[in-house]
């Protein structure tokens, strides 16, 4: 059986994790641990632990989805968002679960592993880390943006380049997700924001310098889009690029870049937050670039409780998952 790690967190792990307990694979997700937007935010300062979004929703992905009808509910329990109520309006069931269950446990490392082991998960949910930290980005003009989420969706000027980011305190790599690294066969990254999902993990002490080291195959799905505040004007390569630098320099195995056309509506409304295609720069014999329809084409909707920005586009597991099984075998 071919070990998969994904690193990564949001929607576009969520989704590759749909497509890849599909095949037979031993898969562990390695999640970010700095999300500070929405219900992550409540969580962090009322309950003073990790935030749990990103857990969760990769707990719900690799949930057994058979005909248990316990099974089915529970998946709907823990995606499940309230709509009222004072407190609680826009916190999910899933994350008061894990709260809850880590007072009860007194460690939210082990809350996460018996939530694993009570959604009867096909395969690991591996927090990057269990310190504390808030990521910090430098742009080109010198200004300091402190939080994942402000980051994300910038009361600042979103066409400014990001120089560095990096985590603060610093924090130290979970020994699991560094074992996981050094003795997969394909490491997965993306989809998913650039830096704050994806580059978030790789800035967290013993992340980099494992995936420097594993023989397993490195493979990078590339943006659809690009995000004002964190990729304003980036090309494919100028992703690959960053990816690059933040993996100290190790070259990516395979290159993943979706050829399907968009929806001409659905970018008219990224155009108005300006958010743009990626432009395909890559060259025919630049690495091993993989070139197919990577588009899902699921209506996208979004429960009237969240109110953060969420994608329109987005890429499918199914056919990232059955491009990587072809490579693996």
């Amino acid at each position: 059986m071919k070990r998969i790690v994904t690193i990564g967190g949001g929607t576009g792990t969520f989704n590759l994790l749909l497509g890849l307990k599909k095949y037979n694979f031993d898969i562990s997700a390695i999640v970010s641990m700095a999300d500070s937007g929405g219900s992550n935010k409540i969580i962090r300062d009322e309950f003073g632990i990790l935030p749990t979004s990103d857990v969760r929703q990769c707990l719900v992905a690799l949930t057994d989805e058979g005909k248990n009808d316990s099974q089915s509910l529970m998946r709907k329990l823990f995606m499940y968002r309230f709509n009222e109520g004072v407190g609680i309006k826009g916190m999910t069931f899933g994350n008061l679960f894990m709260a809850a269950l880590t007072d009860i446990l007194g460690n939210q490392m082990t809350a996460i592993e018996k939530t694993g082991s009570i959604l009867k998960i096909k395969g690991r949910v591996i927090p990057v880390t269990d310190s504390d930290s808030n990521l910090v980005a430098e742009y080109e003009n010198g200004l300091k943006v402190l939080g994942e989420h402000n980051i994300d969706e910038p009361k600042h000027d979103g066409k400014l380049k990001i120089e560095k980011i990096y985590l603060e305190p610093s924090s130290i790599a979970n020994p699991d997700a560094v074992d996981a690294i050094i003795d997969a066969d394909a490491v997965i990254i993306g989809p998913g924001d650039l830096y704050t999902s994806l580059m978030v993990n790789l800035v967290v002490d013993g992340i980099a310098n494992a995936i420097r080291d594993t023989k397993a195959k490195i493979i990078y799905t590339t943006n659809i889009m690009t995000s004002f505040g964190e990729t304003y004007g980036f090309t494919a390569s100028d992703h690959v690029r960053i990816v690059e630098k933040y993996m100290l320099y190790r070259k990516l195995d395979y290159i993943f870049l979706n050829s399907a056309k968009l929806p001409e509506d659905i970018i008219r409304k990224y155009e108005n937050e300006n958010d743009f295609p990626v432009e395909d720069d890559l060259s025919r014999g630049d690495r091993h670039v993989i070139r197919a329809d990577f588009l899902s084409s699921e209506e996208i909707k979004k429960d009237k409780s969240d109110n953060l920005q969420r994608s329109l586009i987005r890429h499918d597991g199914e056919k990232i998952a059955k491009e990587i099984e072809k490579l693996l075998n």
